[in-house]
């Protein structure tokens, strides 16, 4: 087994996200984990703050209906996923019109998908995002609705899953993490673990 891979079974690590994304790649990463979906907060922030910066502050306050329940040896893990379209934030949709209206505005375009993550102990905390920048070609009206009506991307930011049937067709070019745009950069959540676990 990996050296590091085995020194993490010294922890419980726990996976504080109801997002099957997340939970698939953190299981292809290798790290034993415990899915603790028990706190469902509410996604809030103020209106002062930076979009670029939401999805690093949800990612902490995520984490913070967990801090008493944590024990010594545990590692908690929670994320957030946003895209960012020309400083707008573009949330899950509400419904199919306005999954099809966020396909139109990310047709031909490039925005950035930011994943913030918190890893926390009962002493210690470490935050980190990782940025991919993501351009899709001219998506037809027939190919929006189809992808929509299909795939129901209603619990994914900006209406779309890369690893689905828009992703094959549409998207032209990423720069940067294409697990981030996943729901998890799992190569720097791999070395943040080393470092946040003092991994020699």
């Amino acid at each position: 087994m990996d050296a590091f891979l085995s020194h993490l079974h010294r922890y419980r690590i726990l996976l504080a996200s109801k997002s099957p994304r997340r939970q698939q790649l953190l299981r292809q990463l290798g790290v034993p984990f415990e899915l603790r979906t028990d706190h469902d907060g509410e996604e809030v922030w103020s209106h002062l703050l930076d979009a670029r910066s939401v999805a690093l502050h949800l990612a902490e306050a995520k984490s913070i209906p967990y801090l008493n329940e944590l024990k010594k040896n545990d590692i908690l893990i929670t994320a957030d996923t946003t895209v960012i379209l020309e400083d707008t934030l573009l949330q899950k949709p509400s419904g199919r019109a306005e999954a099809i209206k966020m396909l139109k505005q990310l047709s031909g375009r490039s925005h950035e998908v930011i994943t913030g993550v918190c890893l926390r102990k009962t002493d210690q905390k470490v935050t980190f995002e990782s940025i991919t920048a993501v351009t899709f070609d001219h998506l037809t009206k027939e190919e929006i609705c189809y992808y929509t009506d299909h795939f129901k991307p209603y619990d994914k930011a900006g209406s779309y899953g890369i690893q689905e049937w828009i992703g094959l067709i549409g998207i032209n070019h990423i720069e940067g993490s294409y697990f981030n745009v996943m729901g998890l950069p799992v190569q720097r959540l791999y070395q943040e673990l080393k470092r946040f676990t003092g991994f020699k």
